[in-house]
């Protein structure tokens, strides 16, 4: 039986091509790909002639079986336009699909856009919610950021340049006037990280002309010593942490200087989560 390969490719620079990834596509039976065209222009840059075949939103139902089948006999690779597939696209569920069938699934790490533009962001980065793209639509856009607005992670978003200024000035009427790194046009000749307030970021993009795909990190909400978080909240920080496999002990002590909860409360709900 085959392995599925999931192999991240460059977000803009040729260069970050790991050899791992132009190995594991070549030695592939099938290239999944949620666009052919762009992938086909990848493999000829790198000389590669596997097969491809497209797996994107709108067929990625219809196309689990043909790729399963591809799997009984050799190694399958999935890549998406850019970055690591599975995180914004219908990967996950030709992951799932194929995990029931008992194949092997495999990462070759790589470029990843939302990593990339939190690591350079000069925001916290131990903790951070990660949450795609903002709705298109304004109701539902203000909706979602209403649901992060009291949440002390840093927040990373991706937007279109279309919408940039839009969600930019809802972050700023919902979320309040928060440090923010704009990442646009990341590895490319012309890459920018703009650093400051939503404000200035609201007034500079204003005068910017609408190019490239955005990456959006935001700090998250700065609790005061008088504010107590809500339960919901510890409870979410408490999840995060002991993925960290911290001990309740630790965990007590660093989110009680935070959240207004004394050490035994946290130690409670942390024994509840285990």
């Amino acid at each position: 039986m085959g392995t599925l390969y999931l192999v991240a490719t460059p977000i803009g620079n040729l260069e970050d091509m790991s050899p791992r990834a132009v190995r594991i596509l070549r030695e592939a039976v099938l290239i999944a790909a949620e666009d052919t065209r762009h992938t086909g222009k990848l493999l000829k840059r790198f000389e590669i002639e596997t097969p491809l075949t497209s797996y994107f939103e709108h067929n990625k139902l219809n196309k689990l079986d043909f790729i399963l089948d591809k799997l009984s006999s050799g190694d399958v690779a999935l890549v998406s336009d850019a970055g690591t597939p599975a995180i914004n696209d219908p990967g996950y569920e030709l992951v799932k699909a194929a995990l029931v069938s008992n194949h092997d699934v495999r990462p070759v790490p790589g470029p990843s856009a939302p990593i990339t533009a939190l690591t350079v962001s000069g925001l916290p980065t131990d903790s951070f919610l990660y949450l795609g793209y903002l709705p298109h639509k304004t109701s539902e856009r203000h909706k979602r950021l209403e649901e992060v607005e009291s949440q002390p992670f840093t927040l990373v978003f991706l937007e279109s340049p279309y919408r940039i200024v839009e969600s930019l000035e809802d972050i700023f009427s919902i979320l309040g006037d928060r440090k923010i790194c704009v990442a646009r046009e990341m590895t490319k000749m012309f890459e920018e990280y703009w650093r400051g307030n939503v404000s200035g970021a609201v007034q500079y993009f204003k005068s910017q002309p609408a190019r490239g795909e955005f990456t959006l990190v935001v700090d998250g909400k700065q609790m005061n010593g008088n504010e107590r978080w809500t339960e919901a909240q510890l409870q979410l920080a408490i999840e995060n942490e002991l993925k960290n496999e911290k001990s309740a002990k630790e965990i007590s002590a660093e989110l009680a200087k935070q959240s207004g909860w004394n050490k035994k409360e946290i130690y409670a709900l942390i024994s509840q989560n285990k």
